[in-house]
């Protein structure tokens, strides 16, 4: 398998993707679901660490477990994305109702 087809395979299979289908099945979030899911953040500690590790990642002085613990926070905040942005979308179509 070409390099693009097993890179467009693993993106359409990893968790986050599976998670974004499975999220974005139709159905919408309640509004109190909403409003929490939208509060829901990384702490200013997680924060300080993710800078941290994306700083000296573009130093290029990570190591393994490192780069590993970085791709986590990504990954983590991919599906906050998700989530936040189906509980805005789902906040105002309870507001157009």
């Amino acid at each position: 398998m070409p390099l693009a087809e097993t890179t467009t395979a693993t993106a359409a299979t990893s968790e986050i993707a599976i998670l974004g289908r499975v999220l974005g099945n139709g159905k919408d979030f309640t509004p109190a679901l909403a409003r929490h899911l939208l509060s829901l953040g990384f702490s200013e500690e997680e924060n300080a660490r993710i800078k941290d590790l994306a700083a000296r990642n573009q130093q290029g002085v990570l190591s393994a477990r490192e780069r590993e613990e970085l791709r986590g926070y990504a990954n983590a905040g991919c599906l906050l994305g998700i989530l936040h942005a189906k509980s805005r979308r789902a906040l105002k179509k309870a507001a157009r109702k």
